[in-house]
């Protein structure tokens, strides 16, 4: 069955549905900080992104119909540094209450051409790349609503433990019951903060934990949520591979993906 986010024509191989783009074009026009153009050249434009996001190619590759290549890649670039991706990402997510969040995260490898960022700026470590059991990687944080909708992502290297990122995945969330997560996020700090924010904390007592701590098992089954997440935001080829030397332009293409993710549920 065709996915109800895009369709198929025969110029173009991805393009963004009309109940997609009718939802997209008003919020993007009230954006200030970005220059929209005429309707039907920015809607080419984020279709030639999804089809780079879903397929994994070069740019080089992009099929003509969409436009010169190296066009779009640099207003790729210009939208990813303003956040506008981010910004539709959370226009998509923003209504509805949440029972339940889950926080997760995986590992994600690097290519080879995603090195070389700049010392003078930091580096690889500033540009979340780094070195773990997997190589040259990558790890993207995730947190996600118990009804498989995308909330937030950070990105940090490969070799970083998860739960530096659990406070500011669940900072500014909706209020929810519950904050699912595995043994990675057994931390007495990290309890405190979820029970502050007035919800239950549905974790996994690492094995190690000497005081054992009692934990909802009927609750943290939907901890599944998650992980068929991640499995389907892997589906799409580019944030599957990082190809991308900066950790804004990559992000980019994980807020793509997760809103055509949640696209399908409109």
């Amino acid at each position: 069955m065709q996915p109800t986010n895009i369709t198929e024509t025969q110029d173009f191989p991805v393009m963004i549905s009309d109940a997609v783009w009718n939802s997209i074009l008003p919020f993007l026009k009230a954006l200030p900080t970005i220059y929209v153009g005429t309707p039907e050249d920015c809607r080419r434009f984020l279709s030639a992104v999804a089809w780079i996001t879903k397929e994994g190619a070069t740019w080089r590759a992009l099929p003509k119909a969409y436009g010169y290549w190296n066009t779009i890649y640099r207003r790729f670039g210009r939208w990813s540094d303003a956040g506008v991706f981010e910004k539709l990402h959370e226009h998509f997510h923003a209504a509805g209450e949440v029972s339940a969040l889950l926080v997760d995260a995986t590992v994600v490898r690097a290519h080879s051409c995603a090195a070389g960022a700049p010392k003078k700026n930091g580096g690889q470590e500033t540009e979340a790349l780094g070195r773990s059991r997997g190589g040259f990687t990558t790890k993207l944080h995730a947190a996600v609503s118990g009804d498989f909708l995308p909330l937030r992502f950070t990105l940090t290297a490969g070799q970083r433990h998860d739960i530096t990122q659990a406070p500011a995945l669940i900072a500014g969330t909706p209020a929810c019951e519950y904050v699912i997560a595995d043994a990675a996020y057994d931390s007495d700090a990290f309890r405190a903060e979820i029970i502050a924010e007035g919800a239950e904390a549905v974790i996994r007592p690492r094995k190690s934990r000497v005081e054992d701590r009692p934990y909802d098992q009927e609750v943290y089954k939907l901890r599944n949520v998650i992980e068929r997440f991640f499995h389907r935001l892997k589906q799409y080829r580019r944030v599957a591979t990082r190809y991308d030397k900066y950790a804004v332009r990559y992000l980019g293409f994980v807020y793509v993906a997760a809103i055509l993710i949640t696209a399908k549920k409109m």
